[in-house]
């Protein structure tokens, strides 16, 4: 800032201090009593540094609205007095408010997961959760200090191995699954979680601070995760088996549409190919008034190619006995045959 005056009201005095481009004018001090508590701090944007002295009402709102969010015993109260647009934050629920206002208007499995934990060295963990119905992405906000760490961090890397093994641990103790492969991805569907954390020291990447750096928080933030997580399964079964069969859902759904885009991608393989290498074409292109002979093995394709009348006859051995498709069991098990892909290509009906 070019200036900023700063007003401080505690223990019954005011102090007050003045700087000037970053540098204080004299030491703090006193300016009379007083019987209010706070701060107060008036400033001049330094258009050295800054691109805009104009400050929009929208961008402050919503990190104040954050961090009243993160810190429930704070009331801050935001007011534009050339428009006098006004705003009021407090939230007594803390992350758990912040939860569900971002799923307002949704339709959620299940009420707000909370836990908090304070470590030995004054380090404070709070993370609440909660599962939509809907298949959307996951929206989980990190928090580091009360920094919006944009990218996450090791605080969010822990938070979400703790929540994929603790719902796979529950998933295969209950049977589940039907054989699919639940992956992370699939836990984290329709999740809306915030990890905030606070902690001394913290290292973050980049200029930015957009992502938290410090390794440890990811092996102590999965550690209490999974084990409150795994408490509250306990308690309550039939919210982890809501979480738990969504997963697996979101398993078998991701499975099928693999399935679906590998038998698309054989199909257009068949259409696009050549004619099989075995067979022996005519040269009449009209279905209607061509044949085709399909024998068993190359001896006698040989013995048939050498009799036929090659204007209308076509000839294609296969090897060995043909599929019973009638009897495999799903579309994938035959189209990959070599020999019904054969077949298929010689009819042009693929």
């Amino acid at each position: 800032s070019e200036t900023l005056f700063l007003e401080i009201h505690q223990n019954g005095l005011i102090h007050r201090q003045t700087y000037h481009k970053g540098a204080p004018d004299a030491p703090l001090a006193v300016f009379g009593e007083t019987a209010q508590r706070g701060t107060i701090i008036r400033f001049w944007p330094d258009m050295t540094i800054m691109e805009t002295d104009q400050f929009s009402f929208d961008t402050l709102s919503h990190r104040f609205r954050e961090l009243a969010f993160l810190n429930p015993v704070l009331t801050i109260h935001l007011k534009e007095e050339e428009t006098l647009r006004e705003e009021t934050f407090h939230f007594e629920g803390g992350v758990q408010s912040f939860v569900s206002f971002l799923n307002e208007n949704k339709k959620t499995l299940h009420d707000v997961l909370f836990f908090r934990k304070t470590l030995e060295d004054g380090s404070q963990f709070e993370v609440a959760f909660q599962y939509q119905e809907s298949t959307e992405n996951e929206t989980v906000l990190g928090f580091a200090n009360n920094i919006h760490t944009r990218e996450g961090g090791t605080h969010v890397r822990g938070f979400r191995t703790a929540i994929t093994k603790t719902i796979n641990r529950f998933i295969r103790e209950k049977q589940l699954n039907k054989g699919e492969e639940v992956r992370g991805e699939d836990v984290r569907e329709g999740l809306t979680g915030i990890i905030s954390v606070r902690i001394p020291g913290p290292q973050f990447e980049g200029q930015t601070k957009a992502k938290l750096g410090s390794s440890w928080v990811a092996g102590a933030m999965e550690s209490f995760l999974s084990e409150a997580l795994q408490e509250k399964f306990e308690e309550d079964p039939l919210t982890a088996k809501k979480i738990a069969e969504k997963a697996v859902l979101t398993a078998q759904a991701r499975e099928a549409a693999r399935k679906a885009k590998d038998l698309a991608k054989r199909k257009n393989v068949l259409e696009g190919s050549n004619l099989p290498g075995k067979l022996a074409d005519c040269q009449e292109s009209d279905p209607a008034k061509s044949e085709l002979y399909i024998v068993e093995g190359d001896s006698a394709g040989g013995s048939a190619k050498q009799g036929r009348d090659r204007r209308f006859q076509a000839i294609l051995p296969l090897k060995g006995k043909i599929l019973n498709v009638e009897k495999s069991r799903g579309i994938e098990k035959f189209i990959t045959n070599d020999e019904v892909r054969a077949l298929i290509t010689a009819v042009g009906c693929g």
